[in-house]
C-alpha cells in the first residue's frame, strides 16, 4: 500500500513525556495567553507603576503559572488513574485549561470520583505551599505577585472544579452518586451534565444579569471571561447529557437483536439459486468466497430484474455489491464491543455470523445508529436498487 505524502495534522506542540505521560501543548493555549497578557497586564501597571512596561512581561508569567497549574492538575488525575490501571494516552494544555485523555478503562463509582479529585487536591496543596511561601519568605515586588497570583490561581481553580456539575470535576460527585443508586452511569452522566448547565446559568447570573439588575455595568474583561467560561461548560455539559443518553441506550445494540435474517450463498452461485432462497423467506442473501467469508449482498432490486431465461446463467456476483474487507461480525456481539469494532471497518453493511462461520444476518450502519440514538433508520437504497 503506498504511503500518504499529506502531512498529518498536529493538535499542538509535544512537550515531552512527565512520568511516561505524553504532554502537548495545544496552539490554542498561545490565545489565552495573549488574552490574560492583554487584560491583566495594564491591570498590574496601574497597581504597581514602578513595574512600567514590564507589567506586560509579568502578565505573561502569570499565564504561565496558569499553565503549569493546570499541567499539575491534569497529572495528579493521570497519576491517580495509574493507581488502578487506567491507561492514559495524553495530556492536552489548551485553551480551556487542559484534559487527560484516557485509554479504554473499566471504571467504578468510587474509583471515578478519587480519580476527579485529584486534580483539585493538587490545586489546593499547591495554593497551600504558595500561602506559607508568602508568610515565612521575605520576597522581592515581582516575586511575591508572582506568588500571590499563583496561590489565589491554584484556590480558585480547585474551588472551581469541584463544582457538581460536568465537565468539571466535581460533576463526577453527582455522576457517581446517581451511578451508586441507581447502578446506571449512564443516567449518573446525564445528572451530572444537568448540573453542569445549572452551573452555567448560576454563573451568568450572578456575573452578568445580577449587576445588570442593580443598575450597574458588568466589567468588560470580566464579562469576557464569563461568557468564555459559560460557553465551554455548557457545551461540555450539553456533550456529556449526550454522552449518558447514548450510553443508556448501549444495551438495545446487538448484532442479532439488530440485524435481517440472512442466508450465505457461495459466489458461484446463480440468480436462480439466489432467486430460489428468497422465494424460501430468505432477507437478504450475503455472497461468501472460496474461503466461506463474506464478500458481499446481493441487491434485492438487481436480483429482480434479471430476466427469467438469463436467470440460470448470471452469477449473483452480477447482482451485488461487495462488502468491506472484513465487514462481518459475531452474532453475540453487543453494546460498547460492538460498536468500537464496526468504528474499526468501512461500509455500511455487515454480515452476522455464527459461531461455525456461517452466515445468519445482515446488520446495517442505520439500524445500529438508530438503535443507538433513538431516531428512525433511513431507507435502504442498496435493496432498494440505487447501487453505489
Amino acid at each position: 500500500m503506498a504511503e500518504s505524502s499529506a502531512p498529518v495534522r498536529r493538535e499542538g506542540i509535544p512537550l515531552g513525556r512527565i512520568a511516561g505521560v505524553p504532554v502537548v501543548l495545544a496552539y490554542s493555549w498561545f490565545v489565552i495567553a495573549a488574552f490574560t497578557v492583554i487584560v491583566y497586564g495594564p491591570v498590574l501597571g496601574q497597581e504597581n507603576p514602578a513595574l512600567g512596561a514590564s507589567a506586560y512581561i509579568v502578565a505573561f508569567a502569570y499565564a504561565v503559572l496558569l499553565l503549569i497549574s493546570v499541567l499539575v492538575h491534569e497529572l495528579a488525575h493521570a497519576l491517580t488513574a495509574r493507581i488502578y490501571g487506567w491507561p492514559t494516552q495524553k495530556i492536552v494544555l489548551n485553551l480551556w485549561g487542559g484534559h487527560t485523555q484516557f485509554e479504554s478503562f473499566t471504571a467504578t463509582p468510587g474509583r471515578s470520583v478519587l480519580v476527579a479529585l485529584a486534580g483539585p487536591a493538587a490545586n489546593f496543596v499547591l495554593a497551600a505551599g504558595a500561602w506559607l511561601v508568602l508568610g515565612t519568605v521575605a520576597l522581592g515586588s515581582v516575586a511575591e505577585i508572582l506568588i500571590n497570583i499563583f496561590m489565589w490561581a491554584n484556590f480558585l481553580i480547585g474551588v472551581f472544579n469541584v463544582l457538581p456539575g460536568l465537565p468539571l470535576d466535581g460533576g463526577r460527585l453527582v455522576e457517581s452518586a446517581v451511578w451508586k443508586a441507581t447502578g446506571s452511569q449512564a443516567k449518573g452522566t446525564v445528572a451530572a451534565g444537568w448540573g453542569g448547565r445549572i452551573i452555567v446559568v448560576a454563573i451568568c447570573y450572578w456575573f452578568v444579569a445580577r449587576p445588570l439588575l442593580a443598575g450597574k455595568s458588568p466589567d468588560f474583561s470580566l464579562l469576557m471571561i464569563t461568557v468564555l467560561v459559560a460557553s465551554f461548560l455548557w457545551v461540555g455539559a450539553s456533550a456529556s447529557i449526550q454522552q449518558g443518553t447514548l450510553r443508556g441506550r448501549l444495551h438495545l445494540v446487538s448484532a442479532a437483536g439488530l440485524s435481517t435474517p440472512a442466508t450465505g450463498l457461495p459466489a458461484t452461485a446463480t440468480v436462480e439459486e439466489a432467486l430460489r432462497h428468497e422465494g424460501a423467506g430468505a432477507l437478504s442473501l450475503v455472497v461468501c468466497g472460496p474461503d466461506g467469508r463474506p464478500e458481499g449482498v446481493v441487491d434485492a432490486a438487481a436480483l429482480s430484474s434479471v430476466p427469467a431465461h438469463a436467470a440460470a446463467s448470471t452469477p449473483i456476483t452480477a447482482v451485488s455489491f461487495a462488502l468491506a474487507p472484513g465487514a462481518y461480525v459475531p452474532e453475540w456481539s453487543k453494546g460498547q464491543e460492538l460498536l468500537q469494532f464496526l468504528s474499526q471497518l468501512e461500509g455500511r453493511h455487515y454480515a452476522v455470523v455464527d459461531h461455525n462461520g456461517k452466515v445468519t444476518g445482515l446488520l446495517s450502519q442505520d439500524a445500529v445508529l438508530a438503535a443507538v440514538t433513538g431516531k428512525p433508520r433511513r431507507p435502504d437504497t442498496r435493496r432498494q436498487g440505487q447501487n453505489r
